[in-house]
């Protein structure tokens, strides 16, 4: 009968049942003869009882649940109320209770979404710095083996010298390249990378690209090439020198993860208002288990084939910050045997 009710109704109610009881009590004494009263005073008795059982009830809630929800409202919101929030200001009519309740089911809601992110965030923070540790670890561990073997006399035997120098001078070239990587993704998450917008020729920077990376290419007995079809030469609206480092990322990774003599094609699809850039390879493919994961700072799906090639497992990741920045959408695809695909959109013009 309670369950829900408005203070209003909740104070009548209560009104109600109090005269009641005083009119069930005075007529029990009227009746054994202990009470003399009449029965228009015994009326008047009980609409006296009830008005003054309302009113009291009535301020008793009131005030009595403005404490309640003042303390409550102070401790999800976490402020202090301005002095216009009185009690005066509740409205009895409406069912206060239950809109204070649904509140703090929200603000607890809320509060357990923001420990999972917390957490979440924390548990990212520290994997990150034990794969950054990792990953600066192994150069400095060979630079510092070379260069304390030449200083213990090998920098006199002209067998190991200059074979000695030349390995540590590729461990520091890679010590270069995990920190201008790691700059860049800090440039796109915080926003202080700004992207130069232009129009260009998506095909004519796919043919840059491929002529960059060629000799690299060519050790490995890979053909670059574009899809049957993909002729067609689409205008684009980015940041150029953008969009050319996440082809050669990607353009990089399918030649460093093909098989050799096996093929990497560009395909380019029409979308409307946008075209789709496709770079595909005849690799090794991508499980399943591991698609979700590859856009992820430092993760490698073949780790030893990743360091032996000198990646630094930071490609991919700019590849996705890149283009989220132009508010564009990168995804894979991938088959065990058969080869993977990235995609990646852009605004045409």
């Amino acid at each position: 009968m309670f369950k829900n009710q408005t203070p209003r109704q909740l104070s009548l109610y209560i009104a109600i049942l109090s005269s009641a009881a005083i009119a069930l009590l005075t007529l029990s004494l009227k009746v054994v003869g202990l009470l003399r009263i009449l029965w228009s005073e015994m009326a008047l008795l009980f609409v006296v009882a009830s008005l003054v059982a309302f009113i009291v009830n009535y301020y008793l809630i009131r005030y009595y649940i403005f404490r309640r929800i003042k303390l409550i409202y102070k401790i999800i919101h976490r402020r202090k109320f301005p002095p216009e929030f009185r009690a005066d200001n509740l409205d009895m009519s409406k069912n206060i209770l239950f809109d204070l309740e649904k509140e703090v089911d929200e603000w607890a809601e809320q509060n357990s979404r923001e420990m999972e992110e917390m957490e979440r965030l924390a548990a990212y923070r520290r994997r990150f710095i034990g794969d950054v540790s990792h990953e600066l670890k192994t150069p400095i561990f060979n630079i510092q083996g070379f260069v304390h073997t030449l200083l213990d006399g090998a920098l006199n035997d002209p067998e190991v010298n200059v074979q000695y120098l030349k390995r540590a001078a590729r461990n520091i070239d890679r010590l270069q390249t995990i920190v201008e990587d790691l700059e860049t993704i800090n440039k796109l998450e915080s926003g202080h990378m700004v992207l130069e917008l232009q129009e260009f020729d998506i095909h004519g920077l796919a043919d840059e690209v491929y002529a960059d990376l060629e000799m690299r290419a060519r050790e490995r007995n890979i053909r670059l090439s574009f899809k049957e079809g993909a002729a067609q030469h689409f205008h684009v609206r980015a940041d150029k020198e953008g969009i050319r480092q996440v082809l050669i990322n990607l353009v990089h990774n399918s030649i460093k993860y093909g098989i050799e003599g096996g093929v990497t094609k560009i395909s380019f699809y029409d979308l409307e208002s946008y075209v789709l850039v496709e770079v595909s390879d005849s690799g090794i493919g991508i499980s399943e288990e591991h698609l979700k994961h590859v856009f992820d700072r430092f993760y490698r799906v073949d780790k030893s084939r990743s360091r032996d090639a000198g990646g630094t497992g930071l490609g991919l990741s700019i590849v996705k910050h890149i283009i989220e920045a132009h508010k564009q959408t990168v995804n894979v695809r991938s088959t065990q045997g058969q080869g993977s695909t990235f995609g990646f959109t852009l605004e045409k013009v």
